[in-house]
């Protein structure tokens, strides 16, 4: 049973001089804060800071905490996202004093042990993606692929090659185009094929000699590993062009295959979608990137080298496209990743990417006939069904779908992505789910599709907010409490 009275805002549950803490004498001077900033700078009255005690605050976030949907209290089926339980032995390990309290502006022979295992990760990260080079500063996926294409942009800018264009499929990652943007670049979009793969006539009609990189996901948003990668990276060599793989998951392909050994030339990592790093919330993030050797010179400074029994912060690489943030990663995200990848070691990682694929494929075989996958009956990591016949026929969308889910303790899939998908519900079971709980929810999506119209439209019921009306929401957001407002 939950405590909703205590789920109000703290604006709301505030009383006149109710206090959380009680402060000890002031031990210096008192000096009214009129005599010490001008009166343009004074506010007109003290601000409305909630007043609660103690219970109530513990009480309010410990609630608000039970209305929440997590990994670790619901199955969480979304697409492109890999929502997967990771073990807390490794958040542990992050949270070790010896890790958790180093500064980064102590002396390099002070945080050697930080280093090394950095050192380590980079090590790590070549040798699975294939590409030797790495940098561990980008802070998150979006970031990481901003620094590869500055990288590619600050390699032909060397060369003293003039190259304008980023190509992408049209199922890419909405970043693709924003990133390219940023980094100097037009973006051209390719056309795919019914199969979802990329149209190789469409590709070679704008493929000329101003191509910089050609960025694609593989596997797919689609959930489908394109066969043609090879020749793509062929056709975009030949014209002098760099391949960008996406690698934000990796979990279908770890230890099975290799991004730089099938054609790319760059990439990056989520460590918080394949290597354990926590995942939501906004971050904190991380987005290793990998480049071929010749690109090497140009990654973010500094990267951690070895320099005989020592680990250095290198910075005196002139060809670098210099810092792309403060520091490095967050490094705690990168810890986590350091321990998941020596956890598992080469069988386990493969054998994470063996379940990850097997789920996926059995979710898909127990939904198919429900809600169709133009992409047909196989797939990698997650797939992307269709909802378009099922409104068709009824009325009930994509949406209505995901949101009656909630009502029975499932998380929705990612809906309406990709785009090249009608009623798209994108669906990642990942590796670390039982076929109990994948079971469970086929059954209940098979019950909501008989259920009535008219109930999924309204869905959900059992939530403290119901159907938002998201248009308003994202145009006219209600960012701060204004007393006297309804709750």
């Amino acid at each position: 049973m939950r405590n909703l009275k205590t789920s109000a805002l703290l604006f709301e549950l505030s009383k006149p001089g109710r206090r959380a803490a009680t402060l000890p004498a002031c031990d210096v001077p008192v000096q009214d804060v009129g005599t010490l900033l001008p009166q343009e700078a004074l506010a007109e009255k003290l601000p409305p800071l909630p007043e609660v005690a103690e219970p109530e605050v513990v009480r309010h976030f410990t609630n608000l905490s039970t209305l929440n949907m997590s990994v670790d209290t619901h199955f969480y089926p979304l697409g492109s996202c890999t929502m997967k339980y990771n073990s807390k032995r490794n958040e542990r390990m992050a949270a070790l004093p010896g890790i958790a309290d180093l500064h980064p502006h102590q002396p390099e022979d002070s945080i050697q042990g930080m280093l090394e295992l950095l050192y380590d990760l980079q090590q790590m990260l070549g040798e699975i993606s294939g590409l030797p080079a790495v940098s561990l500063q980008p802070a998150a996926g979006a970031h990481g692929e901003l620094a590869a294409l500055m990288v590619a942009a600050a390699y032909f800018r060397d060369k003293k090659l003039s190259r304008t264009k980023v190509l992408a499929p049209d199922s890419a990652h909405g970043t693709n185009p924003a990133s390219a943007r940023m980094a100097g670049f037009d973006f051209v979009t390719v056309r795919s094929n019914s199969a979802g793969f990329v149209d190789m006539e469409d590709l070679k009609a704008k493929l000329d000699d101003q191509i910089a990189v050609f960025m694609i996901t593989n596997p797919s948003t689609l959930g489908i590993f394109d066969k043609q990668v090879s020749q793509i990276a062929e056709l975009v060599h030949e014209r002098g062009g760099l391949i960008y793989l996406d690698g934000a998951n990796m979990n279908a392909i770890l230890g099975i295959t290799r991004p730089g050994d099938f054609g790319a030339d760059m990439m990056h990592y989520n460590p918080h979608k394949t290597f354990s790093g926590p995942h939501g919330g906004g971050g904190p993030g991380a987005g290793p990137i990998c480049v071929t050797e010749k690109l090497g010179p140009y990654l973010p400074s500094p990267i951690v080298e070895r320099v005989e029994d020592k680990f250095r912060l290198a910075y005196d690489r002139p060809q670098s496209i210099g810092r792309v943030r403060s520091f490095f990663g967050n490094v705690g995200v990168l810890v986590r990743a350091w321990c998941y990848i020596r956890t598992h070691g080469p069988d386990g990682l493969k054998a994470v990417a063996e379940n990850a694929v097997l789920n996926a494929n059995y979710l898909l075989s127990r939904v198919k006939h429900i809600l169709p996958v133009p992409q047909g009956d196989r797939c990698m990591h997650e797939f992307v069904a269709s909802a378009a016949a099922l409104k068709k026929k009824t009325g009930v969308s994509a949406m209505d779908l995901a949101k009656r889910l909630l009502d029975y303790g499932f998380h929705a899939p990612t809906v309406y992505f990709p785009l090249t998908v009608p009623e798209a519900m994108m669906i990642e079971p990942t590796e670390t789910e039982s076929k109990e709980t994948m079971d469970a929810f086929a059954e209940i999506l098979f019950r909501i599709t008989e259920e009535s119209p008219e109930l999924l439209h309204e869905a959900p019921h059992s939530t403290i907010i119901s159907r938002p009306d998201e248009v308003r929401a994202a145009r006219q957001p209600m960012m701060r409490w204004k007393e006297g407002a309804s709750q």
